[in-house]
């Protein structure tokens, strides 16, 4: 169907007191699931009841989320979360909460799409790779410390030997200089 909402404004939904939702963008009726859907496809919407006018969507998306959390296989919030949110309630930080919690997603989401865009461009230049790699070496080296190759004491560790345990401090600073401008 032709959309009907001009560029850039929210796609009204209207609640009816039968609790059906009406897409007033695509004169449809839809379900829950569908909002969620628009949710995840980036979708703006305002949700507001049919009667009154009266904007309801945080009461619609909190009704997604408790759907979402009771239908299924798997839960996203742990229960230790949900008790610390609930006690944030008359909280003299609660008026802080929403800020925060803002502030945390939108870190989560950018610390997500970095991850993303490494692994698009490849195990070359994927850090997870290269840490991997780097903690392979290392784990190889301790194990080297516990169980020693079988030389002769004579035998000392050769220059390149020496060379390779430099790089490898070289390449863990490194790593860990991207993980520092990952999480800032």
């Amino acid at each position: 169907m032709a959309k009907r909402t001009a560029e850039g404004e929210p796609i009204i939904i209207k609640k009816y007191a039968n609790r059906r939702l009406y897409n007033t963008d695509t004169s449809s009726y839809i379900t829950l699931d569908d909002l969620a859907r628009m949710v995840r496809e980036n979708v703006d919407f305002q949700v507001l009841d049919a009667k009154t006018g009266e904007d309801i969507t945080h009461t619609i998306l909190t009704q997604i989320i408790v759907e979402e959390e009771s239908s299924g296989a798997q839960q996203l919030l742990p229960v230790s979360f949900l008790r610390d949110l609930i006690s944030m309630y008359g909280n003299s930080m609660q008026s802080m909460m929403p800020s925060y919690l803002e502030a945390s997603m939108a870190n989560f989401r950018k610390n997500r799409e970095q991850l993303q865009t490494a692994f698009a461009k490849g195990i070359e230049a994927n850090p997870l790779a290269k840490m991997a790699e780097a903690n392979f070496k290392m784990m190889q080296n301790a194990a080297e410390v516990f169980i020693p190759p079988t030389r002769k004491p004579a035998d000392s560790p050769k220059k390149g030997e020496k060379d390779e345990l430099a790089q490898m401090r070289e390449q863990m600073a490194a790593m860990q200089k991207k993980l520092d401008e990952l999480s800032n």
